[in-house]
C-alpha cells in the first residue's frame, strides 16, 4: 500500500530538493555499483522474477500480520516523519511502514517490487523526534536509491549459504558472494547516512542518534567529540595485528562499526559536496540515464586510493608504503607487525659496541590495545538502523 506525497507537507520548514537523484549523496563504491546495475538490460525484469524464490511476500504477510502499520491512525508521529522524509528526497510514492516488537535498536528497508520500511520498538523508544527523522530520512534514502532489492538479495543469499553449507565447494561460492555483497552495503549504509542528514539537517541530532545506538539512552553521560575521538583511535591506533583484526571483525557485519559512521557523517557535512546540495546544486533524477559507468567507477577507485592515501591505519599505510616503493620495505613490514618501533641506523651504535642499542621509543610504535574488538561486539551483522 502506498500514498500519495501530496496529500501532506512537511512538519517543519526544511530544505527540499525536487528531482534529486540518490547519486548526489552515494558513497562513490555504492553509487558506482549502482550505476552499473542499472545500466544492465533488463536487470530489474530479472531480479523482479526471482521474488518466487525469495521470502518477500512471506516477509510481507509477516509484518502485516504481526506488526503495526504506520498510518494516520497509528504511530501517527512516525507517519509524519515518513511522509516528510519522501517530501523532502521527492519520492514519488511513500513506501509502507512498520514497527514490530523487538527491544533491540534496529530499521530496514527491504523488497524487490516495492519497498518496505520497518523499525523495531527497541528503536522508536531509545531516539527522540529529531534522532528518530534521521533515521527514517535514512531509510527512506535506502528507498530512493534502490538498495532494498539488494538488501533482498543479501538476505536471500546468506540465508541459502547456511542451507547448503554441506555441499563441498557450494558455501564457499555463495559467501564469496555475500562477502562482496556485505562490502558493497557497509558503503550503502554511509549513502543513507547522508541521506538522513539531507531530511533531518541538523548533523547533532544524528551524531546523537548513532551515539545512542552504541551506548544505549545514556546521553547525559555521552560526549560527541569525545565519542569521535573512539574513530581517530580506533582508525590509527595500534599495529598490524589490529589491522588484521579490524578487517576479520567488520567481515561478518553489513554495517559500518558507528564511530566510524559518525565519524564519516560530520567529514561529509563540513564538505564541499554537501553544501552545493544544500544551496541546491545535485545531480538530477532525469540526468542518470546519460551518467557513465566509466566515470562512476572512476570515482570509486578515486575514492579508496584517497582513503588508503589519508589513512592513519597501520596496514593502510603499509599498502600505501608499498604503492610508493618505499626503501627498507622488509624492515618497516616487521616494525610496523611487531609494533617494536624503527631499527637501529649505524649511528645509533656505541663505539666499540657488537650489537649497539635500540633507538625505539620504548613503548613501541603503535602498540597493540589486545583487545581485538572493535566495537565489543564481533560477529554481529547489524548495529543500528538499516
Amino acid at each position: 500500500m502506498t500514498n500519495d506525497i501530496n496529500d501532506h507537507v512537511p512538519s517543519r520548514q526544511r530544505r527540499r530538493f525536487p528531482g534529486i537523484s540518490s547519486r548526489a549523496y552515494e558513497h562513490p563504491a555504492d553509487r558506482s555499483a549502482l550505476v552499473a546495475l542499472r545500466k544492465l538490460s533488463g536487470f530489474d525484469t530479472v531480479f523482479k522474477a526471482l521474488s518466487g524464490l525469495l521470502p518477500e511476500r512471506s516477509l510481507r504477510l509477516l509484518f502485516l500480520s504481526d506488526s503495526v502499520r504506520v498510518s494516520d491512525a497509528q504511530f501517527a508521529h512516525l507517519n509524519s516523519m515518513l511522509r516528510d522524509a519522501c517530501y523532502i528526497l521527492d519520492l514519488e510514492k511513500v513506501p509502507p511502514m512498520y514497527v514490530t516488537q523487538n527491544p533491540q535498536p534496529n530499521a530496514m528497508c527491504i523488497g524487490l517490487d516495492e519497498p518496505i520500511i520497518v523499525v523495531t520498538t527497541g528503536l522508536v523508544e531509545l531516539l527522540d523526534e529529531e534522532e528518530m527523522r534521521a533515521v527514517v530520512g535514512h531509510e527512506v534514502g535506502h528507498a530512493l536509491s534502490g538498495h532494498s532489492v539488494y538488501r533482498t538479495i543479501l538476505l536471500f543469499l546468506t540465508n541459502l549459504a547456511l542451507k547448503v553449507a554441506w555441499i563441498p565447494l557450494g558455501n564457499v561460492a555463495i559467501m564469496a558472494i555475500v562477502t562482496a555483497l556485505r562490502e558493497w552495503f557497509r558503503k550503502s549504509e554511509l549513502s543513507a547516512d547522508r541521506a538522513g542528514l539531507l531530511v533531518g539537517q541538523d548533523l547533532k541530532a544524528s551524531m546523537r542518534g548513532l551515539m545512542k545506538i552504541a551506548g544505549g539512552n545514556h546521553l547525559h553521560e555521552m560526549n560527541v567529540d569525545a565519542f569521535l575521538e573512539q574513530a581517530e583511535e580506533y582508525e590509527s591506533g595500534g599495529d598490524l595485528r589490529d589491522s588484521v583484526l579490524k578487517i576479520l571483525n567488520v567481515l561478518p557485519r553489513s554495517h559500518p562499526f558507528t564511530t566510524v559512521r559518525a565519524a564519516e557523517l560530520k567529514k561529509w557535512a563540513e564538505s564541499r559536496d554537501y553544501q552545493r546540495i544544500m544551496d541546491g546544486h545535485y545531480p538530477r533524477r532525469d540526468e542518470d540515464a546519460d551518467t557513465s559507468v566509466t566515470d562512476s567507477f572512476r570515482q570509486s577507485a578515486a575514492s579508496y586510493a584517497d582513503a588508503v592515501r589519508t589513512s592513519k591505519d597501520p596496514l593502510m599505510k603499509l599498502v600505501g608504503d608499498i604503492a610508493g616503493g618505499t626503501a627498507d620495505l622488509g624492515g618497516k613490514l616487521r616494525d610496523r607487525f611487531t609494533g617494536t618501533g624503527t631499527r637501529p641506523s649505524a649511528s645509533d651504535k656505541a663505539p666499540g659496541s657488537e650489537h649497539g642499542n635500540r633507538s625505539g621509543d620504548g613503548n613501541g610504535n603503535g602498540e597493540a590495545n589486545g583487545s581485538g574488538r572493535a566495537d565489543g561486539k564481533p560477529g554481529q551483522n547489524d548495529n543500528g538502523e538499516g
